[in-house]
């Protein structure tokens, strides 16, 4: 048996003598319990948080967008016109899980008592509506067929509330062109994303209204979106559309790849500014974590300066004695890791399936419950982080012990 692990266990294990070294011990691996804590709460919150946001920020875009490349910035577009040996092409490139139709053009819905600037974002019947019916709170999302024409609309619930609209009404919405145009829509559905800078934005509808509204033939639409099948492989897909369509520009149609990131560059600009927060909070948890281990180290050295200067004066090596308070500054880490990961994935959890913490302003947030999202792969890696910074930090304490000498520990004793 390894000696140095024998000692570390008996003195780790001994309940019955009351040492003084306990109170620190305790605060230590409390310290290291609620540091741990709350880094894993830190990272869950995080994760969700912005997986939220991104999910949102792709249901209303895409991951990818091809659009004309003599389209300005705004909603009033010039069109594209695809052909199907584009499509078929296209959706043979490896990592493409959909690909679908839309056009946008602004508007103004006018109801008896109010009115609203709103951007009509018309689809067609092969958009994936999963998004929409994952945050639809009333009515059922849009049904669009081939045969004919839907007067039906999608709207926000935070749209519905300021035009003081329900499931069912029916409304005008005016489009200014040449001349001011009329259509009218009964609203088939409400939903809610509690992502007020595009609730408040648009509304969905079919994709002929804005064809027939702008004069474009059944082959013409503002852009395609493109779902990839993993994100984490959006920048590589991304690169592959754009090979693909600078190969297919000519001067009568030049197409512009955008993914969304470069679209919505502030919001995901802002998302990676979080990465910074939690590394700000790993660094104070376990600083705080590291100096309550040490504080405690340091008084079990003390206490046992004795049984130090005895091991060295039997031949033990400065090493090996350091090595015995390192493997009980182990079992006090291990321990403390145990009580953090119960309490922090304990509160996680509760979160994940109750919700009950809610955050206090969701339209700055874009979220009304504080989110949760376990990724077990950084949760291991953050314990295996965790214990080897904080077996490091105990390095230096650990050195005292070489400068304590046998003859004059045996001869003060």
């Amino acid at each position: 048996m390894n000696l140095e692990f024998f000692i570390a266990k008996r003195i780790h294990f001994q309940h019955k003598k009351k040492n003084i070294s306990r109170p620190a011990v305790r605060i230590a691996t409390i310290g290291m319990a609620l540091g741990l804590a709350v880094m894993l709460i830190a990272l869950a919150v995080v994760l969700g948080f912005k997986h939220q946001i991104r999910d949102k920020t792709i249901g209303f875009g895409g991951h990818i967008q091809i659009t004309n490349f003599d389209s300005n910035n705004s909603y009033e577009t010039a069109p594209i016109s695809p052909d199907e040996n584009f499509i078929n092409s296209l959706k043979e490139i490896d990592g493409i899980k959909h690909i679908q139709f839309f056009a946008t053009k602004p508007g103004i819905i006018k109801t008896a008592n109010e009115f609203q600037g709103v951007i009509f974002k018309a689809v067609d019947e092969n958009f994936d509506w999963s998004f929409f019916r994952k945050n639809l709170k009333e009515g059922d999302v849009l049904n669009i067929s081939t045969d004919s024409l839907s007067n039906n609309i999608l709207i926000s619930k935070y749209l519905a509330n300021i035009l003081e609209l329900k499931l069912g009404d029916a409304f005008f919405a005016y489009f200014i062109q040449n001349q001011v145009r009329a259509r009218k829509f009964t609203i088939s559905g409400i939903y809610s994303t509690d992502f007020v800078d595009f609730d408040k934005m648009f509304v969905l509808c079919d994709l002929r209204h804005i064809q027939n509204l702008n004069g474009w033939n059944k082959n013409q639409c503002s852009g395609i979106e493109i779902l990839v099948s993993d994100f984490d492989r959006l920048e590589e897909v991304d690169n592959r559309v754009f090979h693909f369509v600078y190969n297919r520009n000519t001067p009568e149609q030049s197409y512009f790849v955008q993914n969304i990131k470069a679209l919505y560059s502030q919001i995901f600009s802002w998302l990676n500014l979080l990465d910074l927060n939690v590394w700000i909070i790993f660094g104070l948890m376990l600083a705080v974590a590291g100096f309550n281990m040490i504080s405690g180290l340091l008084i079990l050295i003390l206490e046992r300066t004795q049984m130090i200067g005895i091991l060295k004066s039997v031949g033990a090596t400065n090493w090996s004695i350091r090595k015995i308070f390192l493997y009980h500054s182990l079992f006090l880490i291990r321990r403390g890791m145990l009580w953090g990961n119960i309490i922090g994935l304990s509160i996680c959890a509760l979160q994940y399936f109750t919700g009950f913490i809610n955050m206090p302003d969701p339209e700055s947030y874009y979220v009304t419950v504080v989110p949760i999202e376990f990724n077990w792969l950084y949760i291991i890696l953050l314990n295996i982080g965790t214990l080897l910074i904080s077996l490091l930090m105990m390095l230096a304490p650990s050195y005292l012990i070489t400068k304590i000498y046998p003859a004059k520990i045996i001869r003060y004793e």
